[in-house]
C-alpha cells in the first residue's frame, strides 16, 4: 500500500511556510545555534516524534521512526545554519538579527523535513523499516557539523542518506541529480605576513607587508593557470586581504584568506603543495616571515549512481515528464559530501525559482529568497524515496 502523498505535502504546505518563515526570521550562525535545535524539538515532538537526540555532534538533532515491521533504515538531513550578511529583503518574515540571515536556504529544508516528518508520523505503522530525520548544524562553515554528527552515531545503521538543496538556480519543477562527483572539495588557507614597519616616506628602511602581499595574491593565481592540468577544474580565490592603519604608515604585518575548489584529490594535494611551495619562496625573496593556516574543509561530494538514478526517475513520477535533470557539476562545497563517504546516496538540488524578481538573486546574496512551494517538492521526493524503500509492494 503506498503513503498518501500529494493531498498531505499540500495540506502541511501553510505549516511548513509557517515553520521556514519563523527560522528566516530568528538565524543562527554555524557553531553557534542554541535556539534553532530547541525550535527543531519541539516542533518534531508536536507532531508526534519523540525518539530524538539532542547535541548530536554539538548543536545537531536525530530523530527516528520506526515502523511496525523491520527493514531498511533511510535516513533524511536538512541542515539549519544561517550567514553573516544583512538581509535586504522587505518581507513580513525578514530577519531580525542584524548581520545574520538565512541567505541559503537551510530555513527551507529544515521546515521541509519537519513537513515530512510530520506526514509519516501519521503513517509509521506503514512502514517497513526505520526512517532516520537528521537535522544539521554548521553546514556553512569548515569543519562543518556532519563530521561530528557521524561520529556520534548518526549514521548507525542506516543503510541509504538523501539530502535536498533548494536552488535558485533551477526553475521551480525542475530537480538535479548527478552521479558521480557534483560538488568540490573545499579547502580554506589564512598567510601571515612579517615585514617591518616604518615611514611612508622611508620605505627602504621597512618590509613593507603590503607590497609583498599584493605580489603574492598574483603569485596564487598562477597555480591553476600555469601548474594545474587545464582540463582539471580547480580554483583558488583570495576572499580576505587585511593590512595597514594609516596612509603615511608602511604595514608591518597583512593576512590573507582564502579558498580552493578542486575536485581530483591528487589536485588538491597539488594546489596545497604549490601554494605552500609559493609563500615559502616569497619568504626567502622579500625577507619576510610566513605563517600558513591551510585547513583541509569538506571532501568531494560523490553521489551514488544507483541512488542518483533512483532519485531521477522518482522526480519524474512526482513531478511530471522533462523535471529531472543532471546538472554539470559545480564547485560550490557541502559537508553531505561526508555523508557519502559512509553511505549510499544521493544528494539533490530542487529548483525555486520563477519569473517572479525576488526568487533570481544567487545563494548567499543579501536579497536571496525562493518559491516556497519548493518545499513541497522536497517533502514529496522523500515521500516517494520512502515509498521506494518501506512500503511492502
Amino acid at each position: 500500500m503506498a503513503l498518501e502523498t500529494e493531498q498531505k505535502v499540500e495540506h502541511i504546505h501553510e505549516q511548513m511556510v509557517m515553520w521556514r518563515r519563523h527560522l528566516h526570521e530568528n538565524p543562527e550562525l554555524s557553531f553557534e545555534e542554541v535556539e534553532t535545535p530547541l525550535y527543531i524539538e519541539k516542533q518534531l515532538r508536536k507532531v508526534g516524534i519523540t525518539d530524538i537526540k539532542t547535541g548530536v555532534g554539538g548543536r545537531g538533532i536525530v530523530a527516528r521512526l520506526k515502523g511496525a515491521k523491520p527493514g531498511k533504515t533511510i535516513a533524511f538531513r536538512a541542515d539549519f545554519d544561517a550567514l553573516p550578511i544583512d538581509e535586504e529583503n522587505d518581507v513580513p518574515y525578514a530577519s531580525k538579527v542584524p548581520g545574520k540571515m538565512h541567505a541559503c536556504g537551510h530555513d527551507g529544508h529544515t521546515a521541509a523535513l519537519l513537513g515530512f516528518a510530520a506526514i509519516m508520523s501519521e503513517q509509521v505503522e506503514q512502514l517497513a523499516g526505520t526512517i532516520v530525520l537528521i537535522f544539521q548544524h554548521a553546514e556553512e562553515l569548515p569543519p562543518g557539523g556532519a563530521k561530528e554528527m557521524i561520529a556520534d552515531g548518526c549514521l548507525d545503521d542506516v543503510d541509504v542518506i538523501f539530502g535536498a538543496h533548494v536552488s535558485s538556480h533551477l526553475p521551480l519543477g525542475k530537480v538535479s541529480c548527478t552521479p558521480g562527483a557534483v560538488m568540490a572539495a573545499v579547502d580554506k588557507f589564512r598567510i601571515h605576513l612579517q615585514g617591518k614597519g616604518g615611514h611612508g616616506a622611508q620605505p627602504h628602511t621597512t618590509l613593507d607587508s603590503i607590497v609583498v602581499g599584493s605580489q603574492l595574491v598574483n603569485d596564487l593565481q598562477t597555480i591553476v593557470s600555469r601548474r594545474v592540468d587545464p582540463m582539471a577544474p580547480a580554483v583558488v580565490t583570495v576572499g580576505v586581504f587585511q593590512a595597514g592603519t594609516a596612509f603615511n604608515v608602511i604595514a608591518d604585518t597583512a593576512t590573507i584568506e582564502g579558498t580552493v575548489r578542486t575536485f581530483d584529490a591528487g589536485v588538491r594535494q597539488k594546489v596545497e603543495d604549490e601554494l605552500r611551495a609559493i609563500v615559502k619562496g616569497k619568504e626567502q625573496s622579500a625577507h619576510v616571515t610566513t605563517a600558513i593556516d591551510y585547513l583541509n574543509g569538506y571532501p568531494t561530494l560523490v553521489n551514488s549512481e544507483q541512488e542518483s538514478e533512483l532519485v531521477r526517475k522518482l522526480v519524474t513520477d512526482v513531478l511530471g515528464e522533462n523535471s529531472a535533470m543532471m546538472a554539470p557539476p559545480i564547485l560550490g562545497g557541502e559537508d553531505f559530501a561526508y555523508y557519502l563517504t559512509e553511505k549510499p546516496g544521493a544528494f539533490f538540488h530542487v529548483g525555486a525559482r520563477t519569473e517572479e524578481a525576488y526568487t533570481q538573486f544567487p545563494h548567499h546574496h543579501p536579497r536571496f529568497d525562493f518559491d516556497e512551494h519548493a518545499l513541497n517538492h522536497i517533502a514529496s521526493l522523500f515521500l516517494a524515496l520512502t515509498n521506494h524503500y518501506l512500503i511492502e509492494k
